[in-house]
């Protein structure tokens, strides 16, 4: 079966150029071209980042911030450089304001420790969704725990839809006791488990009407869309390099001056502080103050590399073009007996989460990869959407800007096969 689309689209995008930028998607597994579909776990990396990533170790490795000769120089100036590449990407005020952690998760521990976590008291709460990432729901978990406060989680409906009067009702119920008892909301920008875009604009609006700042997990939104985090209003947002065509282990917290300048360091040792003794700690001031230790240089360079490489990109287009491959896919499995999808909300980005009638997803997992068809199979590190839905797990098709029409219907084409190996 050829993956290349099929017939043309209503928009112009040349996603074989695109795909060919890629090196990694250009491979057989099994036998079989392999179509990668597991994007939200992880996505491929076009060749400007591998290029960004070798030529550091090539020509530039050394520590930043601490050296005067020529390749420490030229490190901290990509390093920062890479800072200032964030905050023009997400619209950030400042450079100042963008902070570089190991990826969302972090970003979201950090918040919680340094920010949430002196602001907590016994009977305070803190607001997350049904729909979160167990990386927005543990690090609050821990910290409401310790203060004797609580975590409060906002349902969902059956589409996978936030309850937006439900916000309203808890954001009242935590003023209307002595002083405001909601300390901060908690949101992913979109559901990795269902695919579901959140109105985070207007969240943002209920929520500091009351008085409460708005922590935003981007993780699943910047790969797909435009982020603007001025136009947000939010008060964090935070997001990772690897699920944005960039090297793992690196990532952002981007934060609102006045909250990060009154926030003391999550971790202690070299490059965060401003003097040190043995009566006593000066820290720096933001962001080096939470970046304690040599970073992720390398991986700066290369995070810097893919964003510049989707700013290059028509994103309009790239949003269109994945629109299309969504409603491709809901089609296709639709077609299928046995097939029920899990989230249907009317916005969405490209992820798709099924089961198959009679077959684990682990199982339609296996079988698919064994025809070359990458996807994710499991809770997806999201739990309670498990538990909303009655079941134990789910498939999840993910797809991005590479994605062809052809790659849509090899993954139903699989489905079909994983449907005739168990004789469902």
């Amino acid at each position: 079966m050829s993956l290349a689309t099929p017939k043309a689209v209503a928009h112009a995008y040349d996603v074989e150029r695109i795909r060919g930028e890629f090196p990694g998607l250009h491979q057989e597994v099994h036998g079989h071209p392999l179509v990668y579909l597991d994007n939200a776990a992880t996505t491929q990396k076009p060749r400007a980042v591998i290029d960004a990533v070798e030529r550091f170790y090539l020509r530039d490795t050394s520590n930043i911030h601490r050296g005067v000769h020529t390749l420490a120089e030229r490190a901290t100036a990509t390093y920062e450089g890479a800072r200032r590449t964030v905050a023009r990407f997400v619209g950030a005020p400042a450079a100042e304001e963008v902070v570089f952690t190991r990826g969302t998760t972090e970003a979201i521990n950090l918040v919680a420790r340094s920010f949430a976590r002196p602001r907590l008291a016994p009977g305070d709460e803190v607001l997350v969704t049904w729909m979160e990432h167990h990386a927005n729901i543990v690090p609050w978990q821990i910290v409401c725990g310790e203060a004797g406060a609580a975590v409060r989680a906002l349902p969902i409906d059956e589409r996978g839809v936030l309850d937006l009067a439900a916000l309203d009702e808890a954001l009242d119920r935590g003023r209307a006791r002595d002083g405001n008892r909601i300390k901060i909301v908690a949101v992913g920008h979109v559901s990795n488990a269902l695919g579901t875009v959140n109105p985070v604009r207007e969240i943002v609006e209920r929520a500091h009407a009351r008085g409460v700042p708005v922590l935003v997990d981007g993780a699943q939104a910047v790969p797909h869309m435009p982020v603007d985090v001025a136009a947000l209003g939010c008060d964090f947002y935070a997001f990772s390099s690897h699920k944005v065509f960039g090297p793992s282990g690196i990532g952002v917290l981007w934060g609102r001056s006045e909250h990060l300048a009154g926030m003391p360091p999550m971790l202690g040792g070299g490059d965060m502080i401003r003097s040190v003794s043995f009566e006593g700690t000066t820290y720096a001031d933001p962001p080096k103050r939470f970046e304690a230790g040599t970073p992720n240089i390398e991986g700066a360079a290369g995070f810097a590399a893919a964003l510049d490489f989707l700013s290059g990109l028509d994103r309009e287009s790239v949003l269109r073009h994945e629109e299309a491959l969504l409603a491709h896919a809901d089609e296709e499995l639709a077609k299928i007996p046995g097939v029920t999808r899990i989230g249907t909300a009317p916005d969405r980005a490209a992820i798709v989460s099924f089961s198959v009638e009679g077959i684990h997803p682990h199982d339609v997992g296996t079988i698919l990869d064994g025809r070359g068809v990458a996807i994710r199979a499991g809770h997806h590190c999201a739990q309670p959407v498990m538990r909303r839905f009655g079941v134990p797990a789910t498939a999840r098709a993910s797809f991005a800007l590479y994605n062809t029409h052809g790659e849509v219907e090899a993954l139903a084409a699989a489905v079909r096969g994983a449907q005739k190996v168990f004789g469902v």
